[in-house]
């Protein structure tokens, strides 16, 4: 079922266990994450080797969650590509494209249909007349399998497979950084953190200077942000790779390790003050750069800020959903700030978050529910069965948090209602200080709400 409001107002804690039927997933489909995931490229053109519809879809999607018109091409399959096999198209569409919008790269991401009718994507491109200098990547993204966080993490393979390349006997200063499906902005901290480390880095793909591009008055179809081909060859002459998010991000740093031989370190992405340490500390562990005072102090900001508002957040029950890595790392974060992750939910399939979830659980002495593979009906009966204080998610909480009467506070993707999240970072120290001022104020403003006019306080 699609994204809808589904009225369980009244209905009272009726828990069914559902394994054939989803009810407003929590997910979306792999080619959303694998267009992402190339727009990272510089003077790169995503194309999705399907009908135009699902092209449609996946622009619309990203489009409204960063409010910046997407480019990208479709195979534009009709009933004959339908039936015989996308490849004349995917052949006419590379000319066309190569011709008349002048990519550097195309990347082709598969859809649910390509994938049925069986398109041999290596085949394909491999027949396919390339214009010199030019190239083709590609990714496989059937839609029935994974997430849009599984097509990202494709993707991020796809350039590893294509483009990554090793030197005999040579070997660069350079740590390779995979950011995981996060926002602009959050590209832009890990990347200004780096710097303060003075640690040479590649990030990919790195969607900064993209998507948020500057307002120039002149039309710039591929904007200059964007890792560019030739750091991504390089990446295999790195010294290391740090993947930030087992789920979208480690698979491109062990395709890397396995085709090129640079190490990879996965870690968690840098939301909250331990996972923030973490990523420091491995950066200064690989390098032997230490930690600059600048960053120290911005790390005491935030654990000052914890300690002065910590009576905002003590013992707050909390639901937690969306994408696996940003939910992993903010149920660790909002357990340092004392709060009670009483439900934590993904939609996107993987055994290993329930596993890392309830490690983090136990380790912090608090029990909770947590799943993959789930939908927010799974979430809004468990909230039904026993409430909480504050629900964290994206904009498809909102429906739980009208009906429940719950503060929603919009993390991950999509948001589709609100405007210049993609501006703001959440991950790093700096992150960690955007979050708190999110949650508190969500958890102030109810308080208000709920009291009397006489009882109304200024200070809180």
């Amino acid at each position: 079922m699609s994204n809808t409001a589904v009225n369980i107002k009244g209905k009272k804690k009726e828990i069914q266990d559902r394994s054939s039927l989803v009810v407003n997933p929590a997910k979306t489909c792999q080619p959303i994450g694998a267009m992402y995931a190339a727009l990272g490229i510089n003077s790169c053109l995503p194309h999705s080797h399907g009908s135009q519809g699902c092209c449609s879809y996946h622009r619309m999607h990203l489009t409204r969650h960063f409010r910046d018109p997407i480019v990208a091409s479709t195979s534009s399959f009709t009933e004959g590509a339908s039936v015989f096999g996308g490849k004349s198209n995917l052949k006419t569409a590379a000319k066309n494209i190569f011709r008349i919008y002048d990519p550097e790269v195309i990347a082709v991401s598969t859809t649910c249909l390509s994938e049925t009718i069986g398109d041999d994507m290596f085949s394909i491109i491999s027949d396919i007349d390339i214009p010199e200098g030019k190239t083709i990547i590609y990714a496989n993204t059937p839609s029935y399998i994974g997430s849009h966080i599984t097509g990202f993490a494709n993707m991020v393979k796809g350039m590893v497979n294509c483009l990554s390349e090793k030197k005999e006997d040579y070997v660069t200063s350079d740590i390779n950084i995979i950011p995981g499906f996060v926002n602009p902005a959050d590209m832009r901290e890990i990347k200004r953190i780096t710097k303060l480390m003075k640690v040479p880095y590649t990030l990919f793909p790195d969607t900064s200077g993209v998507v948020d591009s500057p307002m120039t008055g002149k039309y710039e179809m591929y904007p200059e942000g964007g890792v560019t081909v030739e750091e991504l060859k390089n990446t295999g002459n790195a010294k290391a790779t740090i993947a930030l998010g087992s789920f979208a991000s480690a698979d491109g740093a062990y395709e890397l390790e396995k085709k090129c031989d640079v190490i990879p370190y996965i870690l968690k992405t840098p939301i909250g003050v331990q996972a923030t340490d973490q990523y420091l500390m491995q950066l200064s562990k690989i390098t032997g750069e230490d930690v600059p005072a600048s960053l120290e102090i911005e790390r005491g900001q935030v654990v000052d800020i914890m300690t002065d508002t910590h009576f905002h957040f003590h013992g707050k029950r909390v639901a937690i959903f969306g994408d696996p890595d940003i939910v992993i790392s903010m149920t660790e974060f909002v357990l340092s700030l004392g709060m009670v992750p009483a439900y934590v939910l993904t939609g996107t399939p993987g055994k290993a978050f329930e596993k890392e979830v309830k490690s983090i659980l136990e380790t912090a002495g608090v029990e909770g529910k947590v799943k993959a593979s789930a939908d927010l009906l799974t979430l809004h009966e468990w909230i039904k069965d026993q409430p909480v204080d504050i629900l964290i998610g994206n904009t498809y909480g909102k429906y739980i948090a009208k009906e429940e009467d719950l503060p929603l506070v919009r993390v991950g993707f999509p948001i589709l209602d609100r405007s210049v999240h993609s501006y703001l970072p959440i991950v790093g120290y700096r992150g960690a200080i955007r979050l708190i001022e999110m949650i508190s104020n969500a958890l102030l403003d109810r308080q208000d709400r709920d009291t009397d006019l006489e009882d109304m306080e200024l200070v809180m």
